[in-house]
């Protein structure tokens, strides 16, 4: 039996450190560099063909051939970053490959965890990238893995220069870094924004505006010139034409004119403007000046991928063919800019939406590069800054919040106190709470997307009931084989009183590790006074304790092994400390020690100075369910499930055995260092001081074999077998299936406890979602995609969806009259897997009963049978009025 402590192995060479210590002392380094985030912290890329590599070394990537054995897995060599390197850039500065996905390419590692990659495996070249603060109004942490890069034009030369610099250095930074490497005076240099060539701001020295917040772009030009004449020169304030250049044309009939096929614009000129929002000519920049003709089609120009913007391209092809948001656009919407929303992004969202949108419209079947919406988009939401892949739902939701925010016509909040429903009718309840809604947010998304639900909590303990009613902008709804999942898990007993059993339970996909004790317990019928002890067994070790009831089941993957140890309370009281039991056997070839096998058993011991008989007392009773039966056992002792009497009492070390085969007390080792198997042997008169966790190691040899069954130590099983399998359509689940696992009734979780009024306390409460009030626009996000902390994953599951006459009259609860008929008109999809999947968009053109395959700059026709696919992510409906409103709104 051998003796491990929990501290880290002393003395032992870094270059004998096992795959598992690896794996501990990088996930202990990953965690608290993640515990400390702040700005200017090093993180260094790694190419992610060495670090899977690495991975699977360690444990922390299985792979599976197709026979279902695991693949064989070697220590890799020196890390090797070149195949992300740019190939022409300096040795002694190298610089990384453009459009590089995370994940996929390279992998971001803390500087402490490159330290020790280094010194274990040498290699490189080293890539360090700082952790920046980004955001406009909301901070959040990312690493800048590409500098931006700007090509600086020398005036009195025409010489050009690669700058590299922070997207977070201020103006006065670049120009100490140009007038440095030009070996100019500061106060002689004046630095222009050069795009397309072209002068349009002159950067101001003194400026502490970071060079994003100027609209300096990736691969952009600036012009140095020395001595130049600012006579001369215009200088574009942003403050001072704030609105001024917004084109006034077209106006509604015109926009609508364009929509609808119309050649050009009232004041005679093609389809494109001259001024931009922003000082530049963004149209001439990307729209092609060819006219068109009377009858050729609009809206079906592509976009250009600017790398890894296939996500974005996907959501703005959607959004450019929903009708009533291209008929607000084209026509002139400058007074309900909001430049001053604290909450907005000062209108410059909603203008380059704006401009971007009439460029799409105004280009005939050109492709156009959404180069300056890319711009604003990275300053005010830099989580889609770079060249990394995203989600397009993500990028939908903050879009539409973000235009709201720029277009709402409320400039002064009212402050409104929210009332109690105090038994009132739902019906004037929800039209209260809308019209304060209305008050505080008064835009045309709202206008167009926006609906009501009602949401119900319900005390599990006094039964309080709580109504409110909340407008939404869009429903994500679960696939109900996602809500769920399956978890098998091997139940130990801790009193060595019963053999181990397998169960396999269903719980929530989002649950804790409460939900599924609960669930087992219910299970293996847990007695009142028992419980769980939940921890993933690796390598025959027990790696970690779930002891946290509310650590997320997410974390555990379907392949690994967890296992639970049950024990009455008494067991686990105060004094007590855990007991690990290994098992291990000498290899006949081999002179290291012995190898682990099997899986550990779990028990507690008093927290006092005990003996090896005491240790061993212990093991016995543990190990006594998997005591062999002999036929003379059973006839003798005449015990229906085969005990011997009184054997598990027996003491292992005890030399005074009378039985016929003259048992021999097993082999015990104390484990003093649980990476290196530093073994002390642990003999009767042995005193052991347990620490919080004591292992011993059981040594198995042939008469142990034969006195106990190890194969129900062995034959763990997976949390969960994937069993992959395609669905067809006829077995593809439907989307009101979805919807109604979004409104069905479920409690709460844990860490979204509610706050009973009644009790005056925190309960776990009963929530149930019903619609209210339903949009014009109704788009429904399938949740396809789950995330944890160590994997992702994407469920392929079709939906079978309705292109036509989608009736959700009976999941609105208001008895308004109002028709609820909706009809597609574009489609968000997303291809392959996460790392390297790929986003298009479906979309009808307005007023055509044909649609358009929308990929990046690729535009081509689709029949409508091949748009329902597994691929669907994002559904947009639009709301077929009924006679009457359609009546209403020619009289309005």
């Amino acid at each position: 039996m051998t003796l491990i402590t929990d501290s880290e192995s002393i003395g032992v060479c870094e270059s004998s450190y096992t795959p598992e210590e690896e794996r501990r002392i990088v996930t202990e380094l990953n965690n608290e560099a993640e515990a400390d985030l702040k700005e200017g912290n090093l993180y260094f890329v790694i190419s992610n063909r060495w670090y899977t590599r690495w991975q699977r070394f360690v444990g922390l990537l299985t792979e599976e051939f197709r026979s279902g054995e695991p693949s064989e897995v070697t220590r890799p060599g020196p890390i090797d970053n070149h195949d992300i390197i740019d190939s022409e850039s300096d040795a002694s500065d190298p610089q990384l490959r453009m459009m590089l996905e995370e994940g996929v390419d390279y992998t971001l590692v803390p500087q402490e965890v490159w330290r020790k990659l280094v010194k274990w495996y040498k290699g490189g070249p080293p890539v360090p990238r700082k952790l920046i603060s980004q955001g406009f109004y909301t901070k959040s942490f990312s690493v800048e893995v590409y500098l931006l890069c700007l090509t600086l034009t020398d005036s009195r030369d025409e010489s050009t220069t690669i700058i590299r610099l922070s997207k977070q250095a201020s103006i006065g930074q670049l120009y100490e870094m140009v007038c440095a490497g030009k070996g100019v005076a500061k106060e002689k240099a004046r630095i222009w924004d050069y795009f397309e060539k072209k002068k349009s701001v002159l950067l101001d020295p003194s400026s502490e505006q970071s060079v994003e917040e100027a609209g300096l772009q990736f691969n952009q030009d600036i012009l140095l010139e020395v001595d130049g004449s600012a006579s001369s020169q215009f200088v574009m304030s942003l403050a001072e034409n704030e609105l001024a250049m917004v084109p006034l044309e077209p106006m509604r009939s015109d926009a609508m004119d364009i929509v609808r096929g119309g050649g050009t614009l009232s004041n005679g000129h093609s389809n494109g403007f001259k001024f931009s929002f922003f000082g530049r000519n963004t149209f001439k920049d990307d729209v092609s000046s060819r006219t068109f003709g009377k009858g050729e089609k609009r809206g079906l120009g592509g976009l250009q991928n600017l790398g890894n913007t296939c996500f974005m391209n996907s959501t703005l092809q959607c959004l450019a063919h929903t009708p009533p948001i291209v008929e607000y656009f084209l026509q002139d919407y400058r007074s309900d800019i909001n430049a001053k929303n604290p909450l907005g992004m000062r209108g410059e969202l909603a203008i380059a939406f704006g401009e971007l949108l009439r460029k799409l419209w105004s280009s005939g079947q050109n492709t156009v590069a959404p180069r300056a919406f890319k711009t604003k988009l990275a300053r005010f939401a830099p989580q889609f800054s770079g060249y990394n892949q995203h989600d397009s739902q993500e990028m939908l939701a903050f879009l539409l919040d973000g235009l709201h925010e720029d277009l709402n016509k409320v400039k002064r909040k009212p402050y409104i106190e929210a009332k109690d429903s105090d038994g009132r009718p739902d019906d004037e309840v929800a039209e209260e709470k809308w019209k304060y809604h209305k008050a505080r947010n008064d835009s045309v998304i709202v206008d167009v997307f926006q609906g009501q639900y009602k949401s119900t909590l319900v005390c599990p303990d006094c039964g309080k009931i709580s109504i409110t009613f909340d407008p939404f902008m869009y429903l994500s709804l679960p696939l109900p084989s996602s809500r769920t999942r399956s978890m098998t898990v091997t139940v130990f007993y801790g009193d060595g009183s019963h053999l181990p059993m397998p169960y396999t339970v269903t719980v929530p996909k989002d649950g804790s590790c409460r939900d599924l004790s609960n669930a087992l317990g219910t299970a293996c019928c847990l007695d009142n006074d028992e419980s769980l002890l939940l921890a993933e067994v690796y390598d025959h070790k027990v790696f970690k304790y779930y002891e946290n009831p509310r650590e997320l089941l997410n974390g555990i993957k379907d392949n690994e092994h967890i296992v639970a140890y049950r024990f009455k309370q008494m067991h686990k009281g105060p004094g007590k400390v855990k007991l690990e039991i290994l098992h291990g056997e000498q290899e006949k070839s081999s002179d290291r020690g012995p190898k682990c096998f099997g899986t550990p058993l779990v028990t507690y011991i008093n927290k006092e100075p005990l003996s090896g008989t005491d240790i061993a007392t212990s093991i016995s009773g543990l190990l006594s369910p998997l005591r062999r039966v002999h036929m003379s056992c059973v006839v003798n002792s005449g015990n229906e499930n085969g005990h011997v009497p009184d054997e598990s009492s027996r003491s292992i070390l005890s030399r005074d055995t009378e039985t016929e085969d003259n048992d021999r007390e097993l082999s015990l080792s104390l484990l003093r260092d649980y990476y290196s198997f530093n073994l002390q042997p642990l003999e009767s008169d042995s005193v052991v001081n347990p620490g919080s966790v004591t292992k011993v190691l059981v040594k198995w040899n042939e008469k142990e074999h034969e006195k106990y069954d190890s194969s129900y130590l062995n034959d763990l099983p997976k949390v969960h077998k994937n069993v992959l399998a395609k669905k067809t359509m006829q077995e593809g689940i439907s989307l009101f299936s979805c919807l109604e696992a979004f409104l069905a009734e479920e409690p709460l979780g844990p860490d979204d406890m509610w706050y009973c009024p009644g009790c005056k306390e925190h309960r776990q409460a009963n929530k149930k979602l019903d619609l209210w009030k339903l949009p014009d626009i109704l788009v429904f996000h399938l949740k396809r995609f789950t995330y944890s902390r160590y994997f992702k994953n994407k469920i392929d599951t079709l939906v079978n969806f309705h292109i036509h006459d989608l009736d959700l009259s009976k999941y609105v609860k208001n008895e308004d009259g109002q028709s609820y008929l909706y009809e597609l008109y574009a489609i968000s999809n997303h291809y392959g897997g996460l790392g390297g999947g790929h986003y298009t968009a479906y979309a009808k053109l307005m007023d055509e009963t044909k649609w358009y395959n929308f990929d990046d700059s690729r535009v081509s026709a689709v029949n409508e049978s091949e748009i329902k696919t597994s691929a669907a992510y994002v559904l947009f409906y639009q709301r077929v009025k009924s006679d009457s409103e359609t009546s209403d709104m020619k009289m309005d």
